[in-house]
C-alpha cells in the first residue's frame, strides 16, 4: 500500500485533516452525476408532478443545493470552504424512465469542491428517491460519480 496516495492519514495511519494553509486560493469548480429509475408507472406521475408530497423536482434541487453547503458538516475531515455557486440540473431520460441529475459548484479558495458537488447529487438523488418510495419500491439510485473538476494543483480532470 502506498500511503502517499491517502493524503487523510498520517504516518501512523492515523486520520488526519489536510493542511491547505499554503495552498494559494484559486477558481476550483466540480460538477457530479447521479441517475434516479423509476417504473414506467411512477415515473409518468413523476412527470405529471402527482405526488401526495409536493413537487418533486423542486424539492429536490433546493435540497441538493443545501446538502453541497453543508458537507463538511456531513462527511469528517472536509474542509468548510465558501461555496460561490451551487447549480442542480435535472434532466429527463424518457427512454429509460429515469431522471439524471448534475450538481456544478464553484468557490475561490485553497480546496477544491469535489466532494460538494457529489453531496449535493447524492442528496438531491436521495430526496426525489424519499418523495417518490411509495411509488415504486424498486426505484434505484444509480451512476453517482465525478465528472469533471478544475483548478487546483491537479489541475483538471473529466471522465
Amino acid at each position: 500500500m502506498n500511503k502517499k496516495n491517502f493524503t487523510h492519514l498520517d504516518k501512523s495511519k492515523s486520520p488526519q485533516s489536510v493542511d491547505v494553509s499554503n495552498k494559494k486560493a484559486s477558481l476550483r469548480t466540480a460538477s457530479a452525476q447521479g441517475i434516479i429509475k423509476f417504473n414506467n408507472k411512477s415515473f409518468q406521475k413523476i412527470l405529471n408532478l402527482k405526488s401526495k408530497k409536493g413537487d418533486i423536482i423542486g424539492v429536490a434541487v433546493i435540497a441538493g443545493i443545501m446538502a453541497a453547503k453543508k458537507t463538511s458538516d456531513l462527511i469528517p475531515l472536509c474542509h468548510n470552504i465558501p461555496i460561490d455557486d451551487v447549480k442542480i440540473k435535472i434532466l429527463t431520460q424518457k427512454s429509460s424512465n429515469s431522471f439524471k441529475l448534475i450538481c456544478s459548484v464553484k468557490t475561490f479558495a485553497k480546496t477544491g469542491v469535489e466532494m460538494e458537488a457529489l453531496t449535493g447529487v447524492t442528496i438531491a438523488c436521495l430526496t426525489i428517491y424519499d418523495m417518490c418510495k411509495s411509488l415504486d419500491k424498486k426505484a434505484s439510485v444509480e451512476e453517482i460519480k465525478l465528472l469533471k473538476k478544475s483548478g487546483g494543483k491537479s489541475g483538471e480532470f473529466t471522465t
